[in-house]
């Protein structure tokens, strides 16, 4: 799992290079990624984005339950009349 954007560095003979550019500590942190390593990288940025996917999913779930108690808990109960 990788967190990041990876971007064309440059073309050369050799193949592409890449860099993987990330936000770490407030800071935006690059990072040289060689070309045989590009696809690996692809399917780890793949993984991070899933993760966020489901946590948000999964988050959204709880809230909504949460509410869900929150008002059946709050319904205004009867008074008995005198």
């Amino acid at each position: 799992m990788e967190r990041g954007k990876l971007s064309i560095l440059r073309e050369t003979s050799a193949g592409t290079a890449y860099k993987l550019q990330a936000w770490e500590n407030g800071k935006n942190l690059s990072r040289y990624v060689p070309p045989e390593q590009a696809p690996a990288v692809r399917e780890a940025l793949a993984g991070y984005q899933l993760f966020e996917s489901l946590t948000g999913a999964y988050a959204q779930l709880k809230i909504q339950e949460t509410r869900d108690a929150l008002a059946a808990g709050s319904k205004k109960k009867s008074r008995p009349r005198r």
